[in-house]
């Protein structure tokens, strides 16, 4: 570790041990306002903590328009997780030099920044490191620690936002997933923070936190995950910020190498500013960014945003997008070059669902009890066959022998009396399937699956597709089996399923899922029904008789070269132009 912390570390993701103590102890604080702990002899590094490179603080401190030629000395800037003050000492700096630009004294400066610590030992040494960089650079020792006294502050950000609006809130909020935070912790940071849905990480409350303290005018500007802008718990984060922000600036920063170790996530940088929305930079910085200095990089993102076609320095690519995302639209931001061919595909192409069905098989609630392998185990009638992942592993269908204890009937669920092995099979495991949460809201249906089963979809050809893997997949099912909760399945009366196949096992399938869904650690991406519906197919009508014939054979070879050379044909879309937006 170098000598001045602030340049070097920042909290990007935080360990359960320390997440959770952390947590409490910050709502102790704002709740019940304990005494102030006593200072530990030495300092201790946090486990989870990971170290931020200078340029990328830099950059987002330029993006977000804090820079030493404004009078910074009149604006508050506010840090909500101030760490070993990575943000908070190029943040001192920059206000110094204002202060000296303007003609302002130090002393003007009290109001000027605002840091939050949750660990009152952590918030110490955020103090002393902006001690030191006053007294560094010449100031009065009295009055630098008066002012790093005053500009860090222990308390939980989360339940003081709102006490004081900012100009700014720039930083990098802690990522700490909700199951690693006790849950009665978790439930007051969903009361006090209602885009804290599902399995949102801390980090989205810190998002409406932020933008709930900024100014007209003000800027949030966070380096942070970019899950939330694709997948399901950020949806209400992004109708937040569509209904009242502007979306200035988006880079993604995957393979940029922000930070020395590497991070359980893929980070971006995000600019939102509290004004009605206009164009947005869209841009992807790569590994030969760290090379170019971060005013460089700035000033090539600003010109972008003015509309000026200039060369982009190495590692950058940009672009101007003219219209924005609605409502809790996923925003799929992975590069300039992608985004541009999504939004021409959505504009000529109708969504799979236009002519198609997308859904997902039965869930249980206890696969143990209602899956079995035994032929005989209960009435015939009272088998399904069940398709499950494995079935299509290899790329077709080869049922396992896999059954679903089925208690359905066209008129709701079946009454046991009538068939008495069924009865004894469940009675058997009643008292398990009681306990089921699905159960406990319905006793008197307390043996009935989590979904109820429509048997028609059993009989329909359907390509199935399974919930987490690498490649857009498809397989058909004739119409052998239903399908279990890990399977999505595509069924249409328009399609030839064999022809839809192979546009899907295309290239260009790919790139939609790629496009909408989240990548997983490994390259894996989740199948999920809402990304699926939204992926663009041209009408079954409007194919030529020879394009079938390919994608049919395609689909059948499990050819995906001779479905992504047809594919791009029928979308009308350059070779080298799929490439790259796919980051080939």
């Amino acid at each position: 570790m170098k000598a001045h912390h602030y340049s070097e570390t920042e909290n990007f993701v935080v360990s359960e041990t320390q997440a959770t103590t952390r947590t409490l102890r910050g709502i102790q604080e704002s709740l019940f306002a304990p005494p102030r702990l006593s200072q530990p002899g030495a300092p201790v590094e946090t486990k989870g903590v990971v170290y931020t490179k200078r340029w990328v603080v830099d950059l987002v401190l330029d993006l977000a328009g804090y820079r030493s030629e404004t009078n910074l000395v009149d604006l508050l800037v506010v840090e909500p997780a101030a760490g070993d003050g990575a943000f908070l000492g190029p943040m001192i700096e920059r206000l110094m030099k204002s202060c000296k630009n303007f003609g302002r004294p130090l002393s003007d400066c009290r109001d000027s920044i605002i840091a939050y610590e949750l660990d009152d030992a952590r918030a110490d040494r955020a103090r002393a490191v902006a001690t030191r960089i006053l007294s560094d650079a010449g100031v009065d020792e009295s009055l630098a620690e008066r002012l790093g006294k005053g500009w860090v502050r222990t308390g939980d950000y989360l339940f003081t936002a709102t006490s004081t609006d900012a100009d700014f809130v720039i930083g990098n909020p802690p990522y700490v997933r909700l199951e690693d935070i006790p849950d009665e912790t978790a439930q007051l940071y969903r009361d006090a923070y209602p885009t804290m849905c599902g399995r949102a990480d801390l980090y989205v409350a810190f998002f409406e936190a932020a933008l709930g303290q900024l100014k007209k005018g003000g800027v949030c500007a966070f380096i942070c995950a970019d899950r939330w802008m694709r997948n399901q718990y950020g949806a209400q984060l992004r109708e937040l910020i569509t209904s009242a922000y502007c979306i200035e600036m988006v880079i993604e920063m995957h393979n940029a190498g922000a930070f020395h170790d590497e991070v359980d996530a893929y980070p971006a940088i995000t600019v939102i500013r509290r004004q009605e929305q206009g164009p947005t930079v869209i841009a992807s910085a790569g590994s030969e960014a760290e090379t170019v200095s971060p005013g460089a990089l700035s000033a090539s993102l600003e010109a972008t945003a003015r509309h000026e076609l200039q060369p982009p320095p190495r590692g950058l690519r940009s672009a101007l997008v003219g219209t924005w995302f609605k409502g809790t639209d996923p925003w799929p931001c992975h590069s300039p070059e992608q985004l541009a061919l999504l939004r021409r595909l959505e504009e000529h192409f109708p969504i799979l669902e236009a002519n198609a069905k997308v859904g997902i098989g039965v869930a249980t609630g206890n696969d143990s009890v209602f899956i079995t392998n035994d032929p005989n185990l209960v009435e015939s009638s009272r088998l399904l066959k069940l398709g499950i992942a494995s079935d299509i592993y290899e790329g077709m269908m080869k049922w396992s022998g896999h059954y679903l204890v089925d208690p359905w009937n066209s008129d709701g669920l079946v009454n046991l009396n009538n068939y008495p092995r069924l009865s004894a099979y469940f009675q058997k495991h009643a008292a398990v399937l009681k306990k089921r949460h699905t159960a406990a809201r319905n006793l008197r249906g307390w043996y009935k699956t989590i979904d109820r089963v429509s048997h028609s979809l059993t009989a329909k050809p359907k390509l199935y597709i399974a919930d987490i893997k690498s490649t857009l997949d498809p397989v058909l099912d004739a119409g052998e089996t239903y399908p279990h909760h890990n399977l999505y399945f595509i069924q249409s009366d328009e399609w030839d399923l064999e022809v839809l196949g192979g546009l899907l096992m295309s290239d260009v399938g790919q790139f939609f899922v790629a496009s909408y869904g989240v990548r997983m650690r490994g390259g894996y991406f989740r199948f999920q029904a809402q990304y699926l519906r939204r992926i663009r197919v041209p009408s079954p009508q409007s194919l030529g008789a020879s394009s079938k014939e390919e994608l049919k054979l395609a689909f059948r070879r499990r050819d995906r070269l001779l479905a992504t050379r047809v594919a791009l044909e029928v979308f009308g879309i350059d070779k080298q132009a799929m490439e790259t937006a796919l980051g080939h």
